[in-house]
Parts: structure tokens; C-alpha cells; sequence
């Protein structure tokens, strides 16, 4: 394999040759890809003189660093393994044929964890175990800033990202469009590939995200099961009830920084800047028409098709 050896440095022992520090190394290991990068490594450590080992075990083809043995050998099998595990529906790769088989349920849509009190089901069952936290009430990981408290580490980092620090980590490289979770990036795209995977069976309707149809279908069911307990609003989605509470409370947390302009919703800021940077991004396929609101395009189509709802 064309690739550096591994500089693995081990623990500072008193007494003990870089010889003994190594047999006890590579006990802990399991069986690697091949023989001949372990004993490359064997050479090495057992080239080192005992005065400069350090407690820190880093890996010289990448900045990984730990400071403990099992870390590095694992890392390590991840550089020197030729065996990878691909899946044939998408780019996934990985080094553990069980992350595969789970992997794989992706795309067969199996979840066979399920929770008993209401109808929730994952593929995983660290996922399940955080689920179940949301009926318990526990919420075990808190915010050092405020006082967000949550089920999962996961939702604390990006909690932190998405409301102190405000890092976007992932970008995309046909428009500006950055965020924080990979999944969110990987359904933006779908925009610019047209795909629409998930349908109605019911009307035409089709969407790029599985809530997006789920809250659709409530159109057709009459549903909406979120209200306001001060008049008599009723929606489809919380998103849109949390909103419409802002009316009453007069809250307008998203302003502008070049005017007086302030909003309930970040969309409307969004739409409002475009006032100033003079973007129309939506535009008529018939005449020159231009705008920045795609709900303003689609009013203007009617009048090509002379179509007239309201009588």
C-alpha cells in the first residue's frame, strides 16, 4: 500500500524498552489488513528511543491525535484498509460491514425499532433510546450559554451552531445555500435535480421532503391539528401556529439591517432583502415579468391563462 506508516507513539514507561511498550500496543489490536503495515509500524516504534515517547498518539497522514491506544489503532485500520463496504444505491462507504447492513435500511425503508407508545419507528436503536425521552420527559444535555436543555447530543451541537456560534458547515456548490446539518444539504439539492420522491395519492402533489407530504395530506383529511388558545386559528404544521402566536404577543424577532423593517418569520426577512439587493429570482416563461416572491409569479401566471378563482 502507497502510504505512510502510522508514527504511533506510546505512552512514557519507566524502565520498559520501546520493544515491551510495543508488544502490549499491538495485544490490543485485531487482525489488520495486512501483515506488512503492522510490522512497519513494529520498525518504527521499535526505532524510537524510549526518552521521547509522549502520551500522545498521533497519526502523521492526517491531524488525528488521542491518547489512547485503542483510538489510534482503529483510526490506523481506517488508513490501511483495503476492504471497503459500498453501498450499490448511492456514494456510502465504510470500513464495518454491519454499518452497511444498517445503512441499507435507508434505502429499503425498514425500521425495526418501534416505539410502544405511539407510532414511532427508526432504523437505529440509539435512535429509538432518544425517542423515548420525548415521553419521559427527560432531557439530559444542556446548553453552557442558556438554558436549552434537549434528548441528544446531536440536538445540543447544533442548537449551539445553529443559535450561538451560527457555523454553516456545509454548503452547497450550484448556489449560495449553507447549513448546518448534512441531511438538510443533501434535500436542498434535490431542488436543483428536480427530484420529488415523495407523492400524493390522492391529487399531483409531489415533495422533496417525507413532512412535506405528511402535512399535504392533512389538506385532503381536513386536519389541522394545531390551534391557538387565544382565537380561533387552526393549522396543518406547529411551524405555522408558533407564527401566528407572534401576532398576539406582537413578538417581531427578525429585522432589518439596512431599514426599520421587522418580521415574524425569517422567510419574510429573506423575501424583504431582496427589496434592497434588487433580486428577482422568479420570472415569467411568457413575458419579462420579474419578482421576488414565487406566490407573486404564480398570481401573475393568471393572467396568461385567464384564469379568474374569485367570483
Amino acid at each position: 500500500m502507497k502510504q505512510k506508516s502510522l508514527n504511533i507513539l506510546t505512552k512514557k514507561t519507566s524502565g520498559a524498552s520501546s520493544k515491551d511498550i510495543l508488544s502490549k500496543l499491538i495485544s490490543h489490536s485485531h487482525k489488520t489488513q495486512k501483515n506488512t503495515d503492522i510490522t512497519a509500524v513494529r520498525t518504527q516504534v521499535e526505532q524510537t528511543p524510549v526518552a521521547q515517547l509522549t502520551e500522545i498518539f498521533n497519526c502523521d497522514i492526517c491531524e488525528f491525535k488521542t491518547s489512547r491506544k485503542r483510538n489510534i489503532l482503529a483510526h490506523y485500520k481506517a488508513h490501511v484498509a483495503k476492504q471497503m463496504f459500498c453501498c450499490n444505491n448511492c456514494d456510502y462507504k465504510c470500513t464495518n460491514k454491519k454499518k452497511l447492513i444498517c445503512h441499507m435500511k435507508i434505502h429499503t425503508r425498514e425500521k425495526p425499532f418501534s416505539c410502544n407508545i405511539c407510532e414511532y419507528k427508526c432504523i437505529r436503536k440509539y435512535n429509538l433510546q432518544a425517542h423515548m425521552k420525548i415521553h419521559t420527559g427527560e432531557k439530559p444535555f444542556s446548553c453552557h450559554i442558556c438554558e436549552y436543555k434537549c434528548i441528544s447530543k446531536y440536538m445540543l451541537q447544533t442548537h449551539i451552531m445553529r443559535i450561538h456560534t451560527g457555523e454553516k458547515r456545509f454548503s452547497c456548490n450550484i448556489c449560495e445555500y449553507k447549513c448546518i446539518q448534512k441531511s438538510n444539504l443533501l434535500t436542498h439539492m434535490k431542488i436543483h435535480t428536480g427530484e420529488k420522491p415523495f407523492s400524493c395519492n390522492i391529487c399531483e402533489y409531489k415533495s422533496i421532503r417525507k413532512g412535506d407530504l405528511q402535512s399535504h395530506i392533512k389538506i385532503h383529511a381536513g386536519e389541522k391539528p394545531f390551534s391557538c388558545n387565544i382565537c380561533e386559528y387552526k393549522s396543518i404544521r406547529k411551524g405555522d401556529l408558533q407564527s401566528h402566536i407572534k401576532i398576539h404577543t406582537g413578538e417581531k424577532p427578525f429585522s432589518c439591517n439596512i431599514c426599520k423593517y421587522q418580521c415574524i418569520q425569517k422567510s419574510n426577512l429573506q423575501s424583504h432583502m431582496k427589496i434592497h439587493t434588487g433580486e428577482k429570482p422568479f420570472s415569467c416563461h411568457i413575458c419579462k415579468y420579474h419578482c421576488i416572491q414565487k406566490n407573486n409569479l404564480q398570481k401573475h401566471m393568471k393572467i396568461h391563462t385567464r384564469e379568474k378563482p374569485f367570483s
